[in-house]
């Protein structure tokens, strides 16, 4: 049996990789900025070109274990339930995969700024 992906965790490692190799001071950084920068990052959440894994079937694999997770997202307004559903039925999986990337980039922002300056 393969271990559920972790949005959390991974989208926290993409941000940890992307303020590393772009030398981002962690003392000066603006989060709002930050945030912005990412949101349309396809390394950290795909929302640039509409897809992070480029694999339909990868994109697939990750939603498939996170259900809670989609949820969650429509439960606290930030995925369209209607719309959701629609994209599960057509197989648009990496639509929802790129939306739970966004939906916990905040949280991975500051989890992995919090990382840096420990």
């Amino acid at each position: 049996m393969t271990q559920q992906y972790n949005y959390y965790e991974n989208v926290k490692n993409d941000v940890l990789d992307f303020i590393k190799d772009n030398e981002i001071n962690i003392n000066k950084v603006d989060r709002e900025e930050l945030n912005e920068q990412l949101w349309v990052e396809d390394s950290v959440t795909g929302n640039g070109s509409g897809s992070y894994t480029f694999n339909a079937n990868k994109a697939k694999e990750y939603v498939d274990d996170n259900k809670d997770l989609i949820r969650e997202a429509i439960d606290e307004g930030f995925m369209d339930r209607q719309k959701t559903a629609e994209w599960w039925l057509d197989d648009c999986y990496e639509s929802i995969d790129v939306s739970l990337r966004c939906y916990v980039l905040s949280q991975a922002i500051d989890d992995a700024i919090e990382e840096l300056e420990d």
